[in-house]
């Protein structure tokens, strides 16, 4: 019979990753989930091309949302010169910039996969009815909350 080789190799390893999986979590989420399934979105994703940062705004309907907590991600998709163009967005990525909400819609399922199957006018989803308000009210917040973003950089900035 083979002698077992002792596992604290394999529980160190474990160990180590644990502790910086929790460092990690450990970190509040940078975006929050101020959107749900069938409203319009605008999302500001960081792009990096040849040493420059831009950032690109890509537009369309949330189609899912997955997982849970850190690993959360949403879809979104969008009609380029006819073609349905979906991407899958991490929501805490450091490279999502901010998450605009456009519009509420009104929908009744989980997943919006149908629409991948409708063109035109049946591929549209019914504005939520106070939707608007809801809206402005994010809005309002988004600002809010960049101005205040803002304000302790400066501080930050200027020296004691």
């Amino acid at each position: 019979m083979a002698a077992k080789e002792p596992q604290n190799k394999k529980s160190f390893l474990e160990e180590a990753m644990n502790q910086i999986l929790e460092k990690v979590l450990s970190t509040e989420p940078k975006n929050e989930l101020n959107f749900e399934i069938g409203d319009t979105v605008k999302v500001h994703y960081k792009i990096i091309e040849s040493g420059k940062e831009r950032v690109q705004v890509y537009e369309g309907v949330v189609i899912s949302i997955a997982n849970k907590a850190h690993s959360k991600t949403f879809t979104v998709r969008r009609i380029s010169y006819d073609i349905g163009v979906e991407r899958i967005f991490p929501l805490h990525s450091p490279r999502i910039a901010k998450i605009e909400l456009v519009r509420k819609g009104s929908v009744r399922r989980a997943k919006l996969y149908y629409l991948r199957d409708k063109k035109g006018k049946s591929g549209r989803i019914k504005e939520r009815k106070g939707g608007q308000a809801i809206v402005a009210k994010d809005k309002k917040r988004q600002d809010e909350a960049s101005k205040k973003a803002a304000s302790a950089k400066a501080a930050e900035a200027t020296p004691a």
